[in-house]
């Protein structure tokens, strides 16, 4: 839903589809192969002759697998021909509780120009140890969320410090109902502040009143955040998995 409504293009066959971005080719879950099965002993070749001959220029390897359960199939194959497994909890909600303590800050929609170039500030400070998330490839993030809240698509929501962007979040809604949230930012040196909880409670709401019942989220089940979220009334529903090879000029 989300890289449809960005400008996405999508091919679909019998037991995979492709996903293309071409405005940002350099995004690895802008440019992928999701398969319907997990990858089965042996298969690996096989796989690897399909995601070549559909995105021969891609650097990376990204594959998708659409199971609920985080089964990817044969790993120790996987990860001995260099891929990275990760499994990510999809979280949804109906309603949601309102934060545990109020926030210092102007929660708003970014609708300014100077907001997008916050955004881009934001997000270069927020993963400036993070070689994946080159220059590049934040500026077109940034104009596909730009673009995204143009055609009324998705809102952009800041809390802001003064006049600064301190923390930052999309919801995408399709209009039948669904919001999923997409990027929830927060500088480093405004983290632990209750921004990030503020910003997802005030967008799911805006969204729950506009006419959407559900909305989902995508967290690390390791990283703190997940908690945050249970904590604002969203529930544990299934896994999302990814498999990705970086380029040789990354893995090394």
């Amino acid at each position: 839903m989300v890289l449809v409504l960005g400008g996405s293009e999508i091919t679909e066959h019998d037991d995979f589809l492709v996903v293309r971005t071409p405005a940002n080719p350099t995004y690895w879950w802008g440019n992928f192969v999701l398969f319907s099965d997990p990858v089965g002993s042996g298969e690996l070749p096989a796989r690897m002759e399909r995601y070549d001959a559909e995105l021969p220029d891609s650097e990376h390897v990204a594959w998708g697998i659409d199971s609920t359960d985080g089964s990817v199939g044969d790993e120790g194959e996987l990860t001995g021909a260099g891929f990275e497994i990760s499994r990510d909890t999809v979280l949804t909600a109906t309603a949601l509780t309102p934060p545990s303590r109020p926030v210092d800050a102007t929660i708003r929609v970014l609708d300014q120009v100077d907001d997008w170039d916050q955004l881009l500030r934001l997000r270069l400070d927020s993963h400036q140890d993070n070689e994946h998330y080159t220059r590049e490839f934040e500026e077109g993030k940034v104009a596909e969320a730009r673009a995204l809240a143009g055609t009324g698509s998705a809102t952009w929501y800041g809390a802001f410090t003064g006049d600064l962007l301190r923390s930052a979040l999309g919801l995408v809604a399709d209009g039948n109902g669904l919001g999923r949230y997409q990027n929830v930012e927060t500088h480093p040196d405004a983290r632990r502040r209750g921004l990030a909880g503020a910003l997802v409670h005030h967008a799911g709401q805006a969204a729950l009143d506009a006419g959407a019942h559900t909305l989902v989220i995508v967290a690390d089940p390791e990283y703190h955040a997940i908690g945050l979220y249970r904590a604002l009334g969203f529930t544990d529903g299934e896994t999302q998995v990814q498999l990705t090879r970086p380029p040789a000029h990354i893995s090394g």
